[in-house]
């Protein structure tokens, strides 16, 4: 389907951006979730501003004790980084999941967080990675703890005007472990159910999920259930898996059965951080 007419401007700035942003107008990032949007006439903003190309914008490096993601960042720039490999390698196996060669050159990280889509990879390893993503907006930056972000059904705590920079991370102390295991939908290679973990040498873990309800969200109840890690703890913790959610239903899956690979994806998760 052919688009509508609508400006396009592509600023070499995050302050150019934003002196663009105003209500008739989307921030445009990979255009993998936009695109298909205006198509189909579910979005129709008279301008476009596209900031994939801000130098600002790109690059993955250490500032501190913490590894820093560029909210422009593709998918390929996060799968082929060495920093990636050596202290987030969840995200370089994620991102080995998420669409085809094309989708993974042009999608990026915070396109993907801002968009929201409750069965993207991103927000479950960003939960479990303890991420905090940071916004600018004319007034300044803030910081938002990726607990906070996900608010609802593709919604987020970006306010009007905002547009996220970067994406920052805690280096995991070493023998750190953690994973990223996908129920794939295979036409879209959306995450019918997608959970992510991480378990920290002290034997404390983080467990978030995708794809399972209307948001991504971080499963407490399994954290705590984990215990010592044994056979008996997991199975445990996998009991608890989603307890209370509100579950998707679509044509994928039913509420019985998204529920069932919520708690399948979990056992692998954390049967994984085993080893």
């Amino acid at each position: 389907m052919i688009s509508y007419e609508f400006d396009y401007t592509r600023p070499d700035t995050v302050e150019a951006a934003l002196d663009l942003l105003d209500d008739d107008s989307k921030i445009l990032a990979g255009g993998h979730s936009l695109i298909p949007a205006l198509k189909l006439r579910l979005s129709a903003p008279g301008k476009l501003i596209d900031i994939a190309r801000i130098p600002s914008l790109k690059g993955i490096k250490m500032d501190g004790n913490e590894l820093v993601i560029g909210a422009a960042a593709t998918h390929s720039d996060i799968l082929e980084s060495d920093l990636i490999k050596q202290h987030l390698p969840m995200f370089a196996e994620g991102a080995a999941l998420i669409g085809d060669p094309m989708i993974r050159h042009k999608g990026t990280l915070g396109g993907s967080l801002a968009h929201a889509d409750p069965s993207a990879d991103w927000p479950a390893m960003v939960l479990a990675a303890e991420g905090t993503v940071v916004v600018q907006s004319k007034t300044g930056t803030r910081s938002i703890s990726s607990d906070d972000f996900f608010t609802g059904f593709y919604s987020t705590a970006l306010e009007s005007g905002e547009i996220i920079t970067e994406i920052r991370f805690p280096i995991p102390a070493e023998g750190t472990k953690m994973t990223y295991q996908k129920f794939v939908q295979p036409a879209s290679r959306f995450a019918i159910v997608g959970c992510a973990a991480l378990r920290h040498p002290d034997g404390t873990a983080r467990v978030a999920f995708t794809g399972v309800a209307d948001a991504p969200f971080r499963d407490t109840a399994v954290e705590n259930a984990v215990g010592d890690w044994s056979e008996e703890a997991l199975e445990a913790a996998v009991a608890l898996t989603a307890q209370g959610m509100e579950f998707n239903v679509d044509h994928y899956a039913s509420e019985t059965y998204r529920h069932h690979l919520a708690r399948v994806y979990c056992r692998k998760a954390l049967k994984a951080l085993l080893y």
